[in-house]
């Protein structure tokens, strides 16, 4: 009854009201497009789309520590043959007689005694005459690092005497009886020796000749460094 007696301005006036108050919108045609402002465009501009700083720092770490590792390793074996090189000095007249031999693999320098001047045959007694030349290596090994792994070998003829029952017996006896004659001479930590006994199991050479199996009859002394130290079981036969 009210709004038939407005006339009909009154009557857009207070429609238009309303329609602001209760926020009724016009229809918009299709041909036209939306406008308007954002308070985030109006405050923050779009970043370029480069590599976080973090991703750069991780790549550029992972090439140098790639290149520090071998740079590491590199100097490592350079070290490593020129310890070996100071100890063949140290036993040239041992090398040129042929009583023992030293090389290296990986980061392991071996002294590898042969049983020829050193045992009896079937037998873990070391021969008077080789003595000294063992003490020798118990002085050198003293001032030299790493772990010290004792690995006795020996040919594939079987043997049983009264004391040994088998060439696993005799491997790991004379092995002791290097690490005994070591510790006798000098002081050594115990926990830096390590005893193995591998019998025939081992061999440098086949043993279809007497040559042969006179170089499979051996003790070796093995120093193990680097990173054979690190997250590895010790063992002188993983050298092989």
């Amino acid at each position: 009854l009210a709004f038939s007696e407005m006339d009909k301005l009154k009557f857009k006036q207070l429609a238009g009201s309303m329609r602001e108050a209760f926020g009724v919108q016009r229809e918009i045609k299709a041909k036209e497009i939306p406008k308007g402002t954002s308070i985030v465009a109006q405050e923050f501009t779009p970043g370029r789309p480069d590599p976080t700083p973090i991703r750069d720092i991780r790549q550029h770490t992972t090439d140098d520590l790639k290149d520090y590792l071998q740079t590491y390793e590199s100097l490592m074996q350079q070290r490593l043959e020129e310890e070996a090189e100071e100890i063949r000095e140290s036993f040239q007249d041992e090398l040129d007689s042929g009583l023992i031999d030293i090389e290296t693999e990986d980061q392991r320098i071996i002294i590898r005694i042969r049983e020829r001047g050193a045992f009896p045959s079937g037998n873990a007694e070391i021969v008077r005459d080789f003595r000294p030349v063992l003490t020798k290596i118990s002085d050198v090994l003293v001032g030299v690092s790493g772990q010290i792994v004792i690995a006795g070998h020996t040919d594939s003829v079987p043997i049983s005497t009264e004391r040994f029952r088998s060439n696993w017996e005799l491997s790991a006896a004379r092995a002791v009886t290097v690490v005994h004659h070591l510790l006798s001479t000098n002081e050594f930590p115990p926990e830096r020796f390590l005893i193995e006994g591998h019998a025939d199991s081992r061999p440098l050479a086949s043993n279809d000749s007497g040559e042969n199996r006179a170089l499979n009859r051996r003790v070796e002394i093995v120093i193990v460094k680097g990173n054979d130290l690190e997250g590895e079981e010790l063992s002188a036969a993983d050298s092989r």
